[in-house]
Formats: structure tokens, C-alpha cells, sequence
């Protein structure tokens, strides 16, 4: 790191011309992006997924339901059947629709009790993103025909429920807004942190991290499909994780400073010291990450590469641009100097003693409250969000009412499309899925041009999670060994699929992260026993986060009052991989952020008591600001449209202030000074494997509480700046060595 340094202050000229052309690309790359992202949710491999393709290349739709009009008689009356054909053909005039009515079929199942009202099947090619293209002229197209015939008309659906209200739905703010609320909200902790405007160099760093990480996705996207949610990851997270990395650095650099150090001094040590530590946290979270591409699933594959390509990045630009503008402008921008680093936080200080002398209880109030936020994840359901989360008002929340009030459940949201060869008997085949328990009716459509026919099968109630898919199974078992069938699709299929693609295969991407990240944090810690708890920690943290959205989202405790929502139900199906890869990774920045410098702190005094008291003091408001930066980001991400980026947010900012505090501020000192000389064990031969210096076992040194770094014998580190300076320098300290221009 030491000779990176040195090599990147010869050549700031060429570091600082090199990221300008990047940020230029970028800015164009990054209006580009959307229109090459991918909406892929297909299995291969899967039933649902390959009769979904089998649906869409003979029927040109999409297994899921495009919309559910619903047309009215007036007060009296009740549906005509011509009326209903009447709309149905307007709206199959449109093209590249398929509709299934009352009008064609005859089944009066399409009616409600009363027979005033029917529904309408109306199903379009897959969207690509959030908001449905036909969505809005099916409406018009169905309300003018049913003018005509005297009816009255309005649209449902579990996309026009997701969509929002009356008014067009809850657009949310866009990337760039999102972006901008979380860089102000960084802004303001920044601005704490250094009170000068040194504040504003993270900022410009994450500017360039993000368009740099939209040029290198852009390329991505030629080779392999990129998910339309990277787009909202990579501005949110990349703006936290850059800013984060670069408060490390900063901090570091002003502490040197503040040692006087002269500034290009500071800039070396700064790198070879927290810049260690923003190499291992961003290989860490980049490994967490990629080990989502072992997944076989397209969607879950490509976050994998898109979220990777995030702390990559990052840690590039903080590496390589961060010291050059340092070295460049740092003492220039950091005015006024409100705030210096040359003393450790008192109160963060007095913590750490108070947790290192009540440990026992410490470590015990911080399990008994991760344990209490692991409970409701017991209860965790995968699926899709229900109906009654998605509007609590609106004409499609109304209309849907309506429906239900008339004996119709909400099952019309999710039919499933079940497809048979042509010349099989179909009718036998709706019959034998008509007659599964938890089915309303099945109707077969016209056969398709490509040998296929479908039939599709409405269930009494949704099937969106892995309690209400079991009609989806009965309705496979009852139809697959009859002539002619290929599979079922739909909603429900979907969650059946994902779990024995995703969730069967989920131990091994877990055991693969947790394995690699082991064996990364032992070079970084020179420790067996720091990595193994870093890791069980994480993974206590991580479930601790998804019982508290079990609690929140699921079960509905709070996310009425905070968004308006009702409870989901289930978590979707790709969100828990999701989850648990960023918060994994993520949350074991601030472990390394911590002990990285617990460990200097220990090497220097061999007191693991002074290491806690030192390290925390030195890392504690730094973490805690680096916490509320990404929770900043995270909230500015909770503006977006959809229930499931909501929670995917809330998820991760809930657990990185969870992680911050109950676990980096709390337990993770406590069980360090519980461990006491076994936490820097790392014997002789796993040291010469992994190719780092020993640590034996040595007792630990007793030094007086709240003594100063400075006071108490221990290893110089001088001897790493004044070896950066000679390299830099010439004999006068002030010419380099190259030639170039004097360094001060």
C-alpha cells in the first residue's frame, strides 16, 4: 500500500486526467443505462418459467395478469352478455392482448352473485419495468366501450393495485432525485464530522465512484442482463459505500496531520493504514456479492454482478483519486479547522472503558436484543406482497372491494395459465383443475397457431406466498400425468419455482461467502479468532434484520403508519438473497473498520484493553457517522415506486444502524475484551500459508485507563511516514526524486 502510494503522488497529473474522462463517460453512460437494464424474473429449468416462455412464444403474453377490468349493468340490470363481447372486442382491437370473458365463454363464473357486475381477463406482453405500457389505454379503451352499451367500467389488477392510488400511482422520486435527497443528508453528517470544507471532497468522490460504476455497468450490459433494480443500488449504496470509504481516509489523514506530519506524509500513512482497511472491507463486500452469480437465475445472477461492480469501483476511486486531491488541495479545503483529529473522542473513549469494565453485562443486554429481533423471523413467509398491501385506496382497491363484496375473491389477480399440445383434450384437462379444491373456475382459450393450448385456472384466493401456492401444486398434481400438459404458470408458480431454485441452492451461496470472507478477514486481522467472530456476528446480525421486516412488513407493525402500506403478507421472492448479500457485506465494513484499528492499536501496546478503549475511540464517530450516511441513502431509496424497493431500503437501513450499534458499538468491544490475548492468535503455519507476519499467544499488557497513545511505550509507527517522505523526497525533503515538481 505504502508503494502504491508513492507511485499514484508521482503521478497525480495522470490519476487526476484519467478519472476526469471516466466521470465524463459516465454522465453519458448513465442516461443510456436504463434503456439496456433487464425485467428478466425467468428459472430456467423451472416449470413456471419455461411454460411462461412456452406461453409467450405461442400466445405473445405474459403468464401474469395484465389487468382486470370489471364492467357494471346500471341499477336493476344485470350484464348482457353482447355488451360484455362488445368491450372485449374493442379491447382486442387494440392487438397484442389475449382476453378471456363472460361474452365468449358463457361460464357465469366470470359474474358476480348478484349478476350485475363480470370481470374481464385481459392479459399483454411482459413490461419491462415498473409501469405497465398498456395499462393505461386498456382503461380508456374500456371505459368509452363500456359507455357506449351503458355500462360503467373500472381496472384492477395486482400491477394497478401496486401502482398506487386514484391519481396515477406513487411515481416515487427518480434516480437522480433519490441521489441527491441521500447526498444531502450525507452532506449534513459530513459537514459534523469535519466542520470545514473538507466536507465536500467525499461528495465529489462518490459523484465519481457512481458515473464510473454506470460506465463499467453499461458494459455489462452488452455481455450479460443487468437487472432494472441495479440502477436505484448503484446510486444509493454506491453514494454511502464511497463516502463511507472516503471518511476513513480523511479522518486518517487529518489525525497524521494533526501528529505533524507534513501533508504528503499523512497522505501515505493514511493509505497504507485505513486505506488497508477500505481494501478489505470492499473485496469483502464485493465477494458477498458475487457469490450471488452461483445462483442459476438470470435476475439474481445479474444483481450479482451489477451490485459487485459497486464496492469495486469505489474502493478504486477512493484509492487512487482520493490521496491525489489530497495531496493536490487537502490542506487548502480543510477551513475553517473547527475540529481536528489529534486526540481519540472523549466519549467514545469513556464507552469503551465502561463497556470493557461491565462486559458481561454489556455482551448480555446486546444478545437478549438481537435475540428479540430474531423472533418474528421465524415466521417468515417468501412470496409476493398481497393485494391488501398494495392501495388502501383508489378505484382499483375499490373496484377490487367491489368484486369481493359479489362473491368474486381476490384469486382473479393471480389465475394461472396452464398449457396443453394441441390435439389433447383441453377440456378434460379444465375440467380436472376445475374440480381442485381452492379453484373458482377453469376456461380454455382458443388454441393457439404454435400447436398449444391454454387453459387457464382462477383460484378463490391469491396465490402470492409459499402458504397460499398449495391450490398451485393440486392444480399441477391433478393435471400432469393427463395427455397433452406442459405446466403451469403464473404468480404462484413463480413463488414455487424460486424456492427450489433460489432457496434450495441458498446454504451453499451462504457457506461459500461465509468461508471466503473467513479466510480474507484472517490476513487482514492476522487472527483466527476475530474473523470467525466477525462472521458469526454478521450472520446473528443479519437474521436480527430480517425478523425485524418479518415484524414490520410482513406482520404489518408499522408500515401503515410509516408509508400507508398494510401488512405484505410475505417477503418477495428475490429480496432475501438481496438482503442478506448487501447486509452481509456492508455490515462487515465497520467490523473491519473497527478492529483493523484495534488491531494497530494492539500491536503498538500489546494491551487488549487499550486497544478497545483506543480503536473505538478512534473509529466509534466515524462508524456512527458512516451508519446514519448510508441510512441516508438508504431512506432517499424508500422514496421509489414499488412496496418492494420499500422494504428492500428499509431492510438495509435498518440493519446498518442495527449493526452500527447494538452490534459494532456494543458486543463487538465487549466479546474482544471477554477474549481477551486469544483475539491476535494467528499460529506460525497458517501465517506462512496465507503469507502474513505470526501472532503468538503473549500476555496481556496492563496499561492505566484512559492513557494516552502517546504517553505509553509502544511500536513507532514513524518509521512507515518517514519512509514514504525519503521515497518522496530528495535529500532536502522537498525535491522528488523523478524530477518533478517540489512536494510539500
Amino acid at each position: 500500500m505504502q508503494t502504491f502510494a508513492l507511485f499514484l503522488l508521482r503521478r497525480r497529473r495522470w490519476v487526476i486526467g484519467f478519472w476526469l474522462v471516466v466521470l465524463l463517460a459516465g454522465g453519458t453512460a448513465a442516461g443510456r443505462l436504463p434503456d439496456r437494464l433487464s425485467s428478466d424474473f425467468s428459472l430456467p429449468g423451472q416449470e413456471g418459467s419455461e411454460t411462461q416462455a412456452e406461453l409467450a412464444r405461442t400466445y405473445g403474453v405474459s403468464a401474469d395478469l395484465g389487468c382486470l377490468p370489471v364492467l357494471t349493468a346500471p341499477a336493476g340490470r344485470t350484464i348482457a352478455r353482447a355488451d360484455v363481447t362488445a368491450v372485449a372486442d374493442r379491447i382486442r382491437a387494440m392487438g397484442g392482448v389475449q382476453v378471456l370473458d363472460y361474452g365468449g365463454t358463457g361460464d357465469p363464473d366470470f359474474l358476480t352473485e348478484d349478476g350485475h357486475s363480470t370481470f374481464l381477463l385481459v392479459y399483454g406482453p411482459q413490461p419491462a419495468g415498473f409501469d405497465d405500457p398498456l395499462a393505461d389505454p386498456v382503461d380508456r379503451t374500456v371505459r368509452a366501450a363500456a359507455r357506449e352499451r351503458g355500462l360503467t367500467a373500472a381496472v384492477t389488477g395486482y400491477n394497478q393495485l401496486a401502482a398506487g392510488s386514484d391519481t396515477g400511482g406513487d411515481k416515487g422520486l427518480s434516480v437522480l432525485g433519490e441521489t441527491l435527497v441521500g447526498a444531502l443528508g450525507a452532506l449534513l453528517v459530513l459537514v459534523f464530522v469535519f466542520a470545514s470544507f473538507l466536507a465536500l471532497v467525499p461528495l465529489l468522490i462518490a459523484g465519481v465512484s457512481i458515473l464510473a460504476t454506470f460506465l463499467v455497468v453499461l458494459g455489462l450490459t452488452t455481455f450479460t442482463d443487468v437487472s432494472f433494480v441495479v440502477q436505484f443500488l448503484i446510486a444509493l449504496v454506491g453514494l454511502g459505500v464511497a463516502i463511507d470509504y472516503s471518511l476513513l481516509v480523511v479522518s486518517r489523514w487529518r489525525e497524521e496531520r494533526a501528529r505533524g506530519r507534513s501533508n504528503d506524509e499523512a497522505v501515505v500513512t493514511a493509505v497504507t493504514t485505513a486505506g488497508r482497511a477500505v481494501l478489505a472491507s470492499g473485496i469483502t463486500v464485493a465477494i458477498s456479492l458475487v457469490a450471488l452469480v452461483v445462483v442459476d437465475v438470470p435476475l439474481i445472477r445479474s444483481m450479482g454482478f451489477g451490485g459487485m461492480v459497486i464496492p469495486v469501483i469505489s474502493t478504486l476511486v477512493v484509492l487512487t483519486l482520493l490521496p491525489v486531491l489530497l495531496s493536490v488541495a487537502g490542506p487548502r479545503v480543510d477551513r475553517p479547522r473547527l475540529r481536528t483529529e489529534g486526540h481519540t473522542s472523549r466519549a467514545w473513549s469513556a464507552w469503551a472503558r465502561g463497556v470493557v469494565r461491565y462486559r458481561w453485562a454489556a455482551a448480555g443486554v446486546a444478545c437478549a436484543a438481537l435475540a428479540l429481533a430474531i423472533v418474528p423471523v421465524f415466521g417468515l413467509q417468501i412470496g409476493q406482497s398481497g393485494s391488501d398491501s398494495l392501495a388502501r385506496d383508489g378505484v382499483a382497491h375499490d373496484t377490487l372491494a367491489a368484486l369481493r363484496t359479489g362473491g368474486v375473491g381476490d384469486g382473479v389477480l393471480t389465475p394461472m395459465p396452464l398449457l396443453v399440445r394441441s390435439g389433447a383434450d383441453a377440456t378434460a384437462v379444465a375440467t380436472a383443475a376445475g374440480r381442485v379444491d381452492g379453484v373458482r373456475m377453469a376456461v380454455v382459450a382458443p388454441a393457439a397457431r404454435g400447436g398449444v393450448t391454454e387453459v387457464v385456472v382462477v383460484p378463490e384466493h391469491e396465490t402470492v406466498d409459499n402458504t397460499s401456492v398449495a391450490v398451485v401444486s393440486a392444480v399441477r398434481n391433478a393435471t400432469r400425468g393427463l395427455p397433452g400438459y406442459i405446466g403451469v404458470a403464473g404468480r404462484g408458480a413463480v413463488v414455487l419455482d424460486y424456492q427450489r431454485a433460489v432457496f434450495d441452492n441458498f446454504p451453499y451461496v451462504l457457506g461459500l461467502i461465509a468461508l471466503v470472507t473467513f479466510v480474507l478477514l484472517v490476513r487482514t486481522f492476522r487472527s483466527l479468532l476475530l474473523p470467525l467472530k466477525a462472521v458469526l456476528l454478521n450472520l446473528v446480525s443479519v437474521a436480527a434484520v430480517f425478523g425485524s421486516v418479518t415484524w414490520f412488513w410482513q406482520d404489518g407493525h408499522g408500515s401503515g403508519a410509516l408509508f400507508g402500506i398494510a401488512a405484505t403478507g410475505a417477503l418477495t421472492f428475490w429480496l432475501p438473497v438481496l438482503i442478506f448479500a448487501f447486509l452481509f457485506g456492508l455490515s462487515m465494513d465497520y467490523e473491519v473498520f473497527i478492529l483493523a484499528r484495534m488491531r494497530e492499536e494492539y500491536d503498538r501496546t500489546g494491551s487488549t484493553s487499550y486497544a478497545v478503549e483506543h480503536g473505538l475511540g478512534r473509529t466509534g464517530r466515524l462508524v456512527t457517522s458512516a451508519a446514519l450516511i448510508l441510512f441516508f441513502a438508504f431512506a432517499a431509496l424508500a422514496a421509489a415506486p414499488g412496496t418492494d424497493i420499500k422494504v428492500l431500503a428499509t431492510a438495509l437501513g435498518a440493519g446498518i444502524l442495527l449493526d452500527a450499534t447494538v452490534v459494532r458499538a456494543l458486543l463487538v468491544p465487549a466479546m474482544v475484551s471477554l477474549f481477551g490475548k486469544y483475539n491476535w492468535w494467528l499460529p506460525a503455519g497458517i501465517a506462512r500459508l496465507l503469507r502474513v507476519e505470526a501472532s503468538p499467544l503473549t500476555p496481556d499488557t496492563v496499561v492505566p485507563a484512559g492513557h494516552d497513545a502517546g504517553s505509553h511505550p509502544q511500536v513507532d509507527d514513524s518509521a512507515v511516514a518517514d519512509t514514504g517522505a525519503d521515497a518522496l523526497t530528495g535529500d532536502d525533503r522537498g525535491e522528488v526524486r523523478d524530477g518533478s515538481a517540489p512536494v510539500r
